[in-house]
C-alpha cells in the first residue's frame, strides 16, 4: 500500500502518501530532498494516477515553516509538480475554493493538516511542523477563512495525519518555552527526568489551534501514526535524509 484515503466521498478525495520499499527512492514525493528528480516525478505521477488525476492537477507550495497561507486558482496548476522553482513560494498553507485542484502538502514528522467545508467548495492543505505550530499556522489560516472568506468554520471538517508522536518528539527547554508561551500547549506537554527533555504533543497543539479558531472538536480527526515509528513513515529525527510523504485534497 503506497497510500493512505482519509475521505473519499461526493465531495471531496484526500489522503497521505506512504513510504514503500517497494518504490522508487521507497516512494518519496519531495524535489528538495532526493537522489533523483526524474525519479519524484514519477512516484508523483504514480500517485496522481491512482487518485485518477493527472499531475498538472496539483499545486505544491516552496515550505518554510511559515505562517503564511494562499489562496489557489486554477491558474495555479501544475506549480511545483516538475520543478521546484514555480513552486508557490514561501508558502505553509493552501486553500481553493475551485474543483480539480490537488493541493499538496510535503511532510517527513511535521503535521499535515487537510480540510473541507461541507457547506461550501473550500478545501485546503496545511504544513504545521514545531516552527509552524509556534507560529500558529493553523489558527491563524482558519481565522483568516472565518474573517475574509466568510466561512462558517462549523461547517468545517480537519484531517490531522500522521506526524512524530509525542514520544518521539523530544525537545529542548527551548523549543518547550516557545510552546509554553501559546498559553494552551500545557496539557500536551510533560518532561522526562531520565533524558532531562521536554515531550510534545504537536498534533494535538495543532487540533487545539483549529478549536480555538471555531471549529468544533467533534470536526477534527486525528491519525494516531507516529512517522518516527511506523515502516511506512518518513521520519527526519530518525532519518536526516528521509523522504518526504505527500498529503493531498482534492474537490470533486
Amino acid at each position: 500500500m503506497t497510500t493512505t484515503i482519509y475521505t473519499n466521498n461526493e465531495q471531496v478525495l484526500m489522503g497521505i502518501s506512504l513510504q514503500d520499499d517497494t518504490r522508487p527512492e521507497k516512494n518519496n514525493m519531495a524535489l528538495h530532498v532526493c537522489e533523483n528528480p526524474e525519479t519524484i516525478i514519477q512516484n508523483r505521477e504514480h500517485l496522481a494516477a491512482s487518485i485518477g488525476h493527472s499531475l498538472q492537477d496539483f499545486v505544491c507550495a516552496n515550505q518554510t515553516h511559515s505562517a503564511t497561507y494562499y489562496k489557489v486558482t486554477a491558474a495555479d496548476k501544475g506549480r511545483g509538480t516538475l520543478r521546484a522553482d514555480d513552486a508557490i513560494p514561501a508558502t505553509d498553507a493552501l486553500y481553493t475554493f475551485e474543483p480539480n485542484i490537488v493541493l499538496s502538502s510535503f511532510t517527513a514528522d511535521c503535521v499535515p493538516v487537510l480540510f473541507y467545508a461541507t457547506d461550501s467548495t473550500l478545501i485546503g492543505a496545511i504544513h504545521s511542523g514545531w516552527q509552524g505550530t509556534v507560529k500558529e499556522i493553523s489558527l491563524k489560516t482558519f481565522t483568516h477563512l472565518k474573517e475574509h472568506e466568510h466561512v462558517d468554520l462549523t461547517n468545517v471538517r480537519v484531517q490531522i495525519g500522521t506526524a512524530l508522536s509525542q514520544e518521539k518528539f523530544e525537545v529542548d527547554e527551548d523549543v518547550y518555552t516557545k510552546f509554553k508561551t501559546l498559553g494552551y500547549a500545557n496539557d500536551w506537554m510533560y518532561f522526562k527526568d531520565a533524558t532531562q527533555k521536554y515531550h510534545i504533543d504537536n498534533q494535538q497543539t495543532v487540533k487545539k489551534q483549529c478549536e480555538l479558531a471555531g471549529i468544533p472538536a467533534e470536526n477534527i480527526t486525528i491519525e494516531n501514526v507516529c512517522t518516527f515509528k511506523s515502516d511506512s513513515g518518513f521520519s527526519y529525527r530518525q532519518h536526516k535524509q528521509a523522504g518526504r510523504h505527500l498529503s493531498f485534497i482534492v474537490r470533486k
